[in-house]
């Protein structure tokens, strides 16, 4: 069986306006990851990835750099419990949510 990893992350630098939500979504599914990412009134953008380990650390890795017009000067990882992926869409496995 496959270690599994589920982790919030929030994404600082110039990830709003780039197309940087739509990216991490590409990249999750990709992956194969279930999760949710959003902007941030405070202009950074949150996300929580869920799957594979190794799935898990290929996004994060892809997130430190980003689409081609972002700019990402830091990405902060943590932890997170299965209970927060609940803010997903019925039915998706990767949501793209409002703004907070």
């Amino acid at each position: 069986m496959t270690d599994r990893a589920t982790v919030h992350v929030m994404v600082r630098g110039r990830v709003q306006g780039v197309g940087y939500r739509a990216w991490v979504e590409d990249q999750a599914i990709l992956n194969g990851l279930e999760g949710w990412v959003r902007n941030r009134t405070d202009g950074s953008v949150e996300a929580l990835f869920a799957g594979a380990s190794d799935d898990v650390a290929a996004v994060l890795a892809a997130c430190r750099e980003g689409p081609p017009a972002a700019r990402v000067d830091a990405v902060m990882e943590n932890p997170a419990t299965a209970d927060q992926l609940k803010p997903r869409r019925p039915g998706e496995a990767f949501s793209v949510l409002p703004t907070l």
